[in-house]
């Protein structure tokens, strides 16, 4: 088999189109199109890429009389070993777009938690008589707001994950980065470390002190107005928690993104290769916590539900560990 046929095979057994595989080698789908009609062949530093991103040796890519069906079992375990390089280029868009996507994601997140507060607040005012408008009225209100600011997130989330595919090797497999890589992401960490460590702390203490309107709101216990206090206490400490979780996922999304390229903390090889395997349960986990918030909100909890996702967080990083102990257990 020529590497013509092989760059073909190999391109479709991975599932990419000409455009997806020209974008990963920084070439042209002209320049793949006439590799594959055998009109042209590519350079050495080609080939030694497609080799790292197919999994396969150059060998298997050069000898003609080396098929790809013969090396399989090669090819598997290079799935596990080759590194892909990471240019100054590539590593450089990554933290670009990383720090794009941290405002992004962090706003949905707060959205979600904020969801809620206006049919709180209304229900809360329709029951009380605070405000002058009965209880269909306030959800019909409260209720469509709940789902327009969810819409809101999902968007966010969807079109960043969308964006986030050409990156997501970074994350996800064994990379080599190429020299002065380290030595960014090494300096632009330093020189954001005081801001972490500011808006992680900031976050934390905000979210701790959520707490705090509810407590006071007690102190009202005897007055007229004691139930629309509590509304209002549990509002305000809505605001307070989403933009203290606002400060801690955005700083947490930058600060990851510099362990990815140095492979630290969550992001060594060792690690990228569990959370492989955990993904399937993370997929798993996180859907039956969705319909859970969801079947207890629209039973009419929606001023109590947000407690599942603090709850679902702490509990999964349990579940995490609980299975990569029993895949350890010999």
């Amino acid at each position: 088999m020529i590497l013509a046929d092989k760059i073909i095979e190999l391109r479709k057994k991975n599932g990419w189109s000409q455009e997806e595989l020209a974008e990963k080698l920084g070439v042209s789908r002209q320049s793949i199109s006439k590799w594959e009609g055998a009109q042209a062949i590519p350079d050495l530093d080609r080939i030694i890429t497609m080799s790292q991103i197919f999994g396969v040796s150059t060998d298997v890519l050069l000898k003609d009389e080396m098929e790809i069906s013969a090396a399989a079992q090669i090819g598997e375990d290079l799935d596990e070993q080759t590194a892909r390089v990471v240019t100054v280029e590539e590593a450089s868009d990554y933290l670009g777009f990383k720090n794009w996507s941290a405002g992004r994601t962090a706003i949905g997140v707060m959205l979600c938690i904020l969801s809620p507060m206006l049919l709180i607040f209304l229900s809360g005012g329709a029951e009380t008589g605070f405000l002058k408008i009965s209880d269909a009225a306030a959800a019909g209100i409260g209720v469509p707001m709940i789902l327009i600011l969810v819409g809101c997130a999902v968007a966010l989330f969807i079109t960043t994950y969308l964006r986030s595919e050409r990156f997501r090797y970074i994350e996800e497999e064994p990379i080599d980065t190429a020299y002065g890589v380290s030595g960014i992401a090494r300096d632009r960490r330093e020189r954001f470390r005081g801001a972490f460590g500011a808006q992680l702390t900031i976050g934390i203490v905000l979210c701790v002190i959520g707490a705090v309107p509810l407590t006071a709101a007690s102190l009202f216990h005897y007055s007229n107005n004691s139930d629309m206090i509590v509304v209002v206490a549990v509002c305000a400490m809505l605001v307070m928690i989403a933009i203290g979780v606002l400060l801690i996922v955005r700083s947490c999304i930058i600060w990851g993104s510099f362990k990815a390229l140095l492979e630290e903390g969550d992001y060594t090889r060792e690690e990228k290769s569990e959370s492989k395997r955990d993904g399937v349960i993370a997929g798993a986990y996180w859907l039956v916590v969705t319909a859970a918030y969801l079947a207890i909100s629209f039973l009419g909890s929606w001023n109590r539900s947000w407690i599942i996702w603090p709850i679902a967080g702490v509990l999964f990083a349990v579940v995490i560990s609980i299975a990569r102990a029993l895949r350890r257990r010999p």
